[in-house]
């Protein structure tokens, strides 16, 4: 092993350990306000860092994709919107594995629509993760919970903006699409509560909700949920320029572990065996489709 895949394992733990954390803030925020104001304060901070970024140094790009630009960043978006909802809602290590599923339905998409090639492995990856799914939402065949069909579907809206990636990275720096996603991720909120006042929705209420002031505690963790998110987005991005991404993103799953002991600390029950066998089935998932490009 190179000093260099070292150190992207190191950084990947670290982002993996930051992201854990990001997800204990938005937890104990939830008790005091809803889940889209909670995004708000997660991209915000994001969007200040990445813009004093630009002014110091230009972008150097080709451009010329804005539709598929917009399209990346408004799926991110609504990902994100469902993710922070069942963390307020769920545990925060079956959220947290919820979102792991974004490679299985990336390589779906990326066989769709990009028309990459998909090995023996890459297939048995896809099906072994679906178990997982049916294992941790328990599907009986009759009904899935609101926050099980959440969850899935955050894993789904991550998989098509990780699959437009691919086509934007041709023509866009990484501050470029990283900015679309956070700069929908903040207006985006903004629209969404304010509309809120005016219409009420309990089916849609990850995504209406009414802006609620911070209370004077509030202000510390929302603080701490930008720096660490912020942070952990950028070891992340060095942890995929050091290493592959096959063993980065095995790495990654570290964040499961780390969600599942901070989890307890916040009042989870330790996961249950069925969610167990689920979150181990999407792990192992992550690892054969992730190893298929390598």
């Amino acid at each position: 092993m190179t000093n260099e895949t070292k150190l992207g394992i190191q950084y990947m733990l670290f982002a993996s350990f930051l992201f854990a954390f990001m997800g204990a803030f938005a937890k104990e925020l939830s008790t005091h306000m809803n889940s889209v104001e909670i995004v708000f304060f997660r991209n915000i901070f994001g969007v200040i860092l990445i813009a004093v970024s630009v002014y110091k140094r230009p972008l150097k790009q080709v451009g010329g994709k804005p539709f598929l630009l917009f399209f990346r960043g408004l799926m991110g978006f609504l990902a994100l919107l469902m993710f922070f909802y069942n963390i307020a809602q769920i545990s925060l290590a079956e959220a947290m594995t919820f979102s792991k599923t974004s490679p299985i339905f990336t390589a779906i998409f990326a066989y769709i629509f990009v028309r990459e090639k998909l090995s023996l492995k890459g297939w048995i990856g896809i099906f072994v993760g679906f178990a997982g799914i049916l294992f941790i939402t328990k599907f009986d065949g009759s009904n899935l919970d609101k926050t099980d069909w959440l969850g899935i579907l955050c894993g789904v809206g991550a998989g098509l903006a990780y699959t437009s990636i691919r086509e934007l990275k041709n023509f866009y720096e990484n501050r470029t699409i990283v900015l679309s996603f956070m700069t929908l991720g903040t207006i985006g909120p903004i629209i969404l509560m304010s509309l809120a006042q005016y219409y009420h929705s309990v089916t849609f209420d990850f995504m209406l909700a009414p802006f609620v002031m911070p209370q004077r505690s509030d202000w510390i963790l929302i603080i701490a949920l930008g720096i660490f998110s912020t942070f952990a987005q950028i070891y992340m991005t060095k942890a995929y320029s050091y290493a592959k991404a096959g063993i980065i993103g095995t790495i990654s799953y570290s964040n499961i572990i780390f969600s599942i002991i901070l989890g307890l600390f916040l009042g989870d029950k330790f996961p249950d065996i069925s969610i167990f066998l689920g979150i181990i089935l999407i792990v192992f998932s992550g690892l054969l489709v992730s190893k298929v490009k390598d």
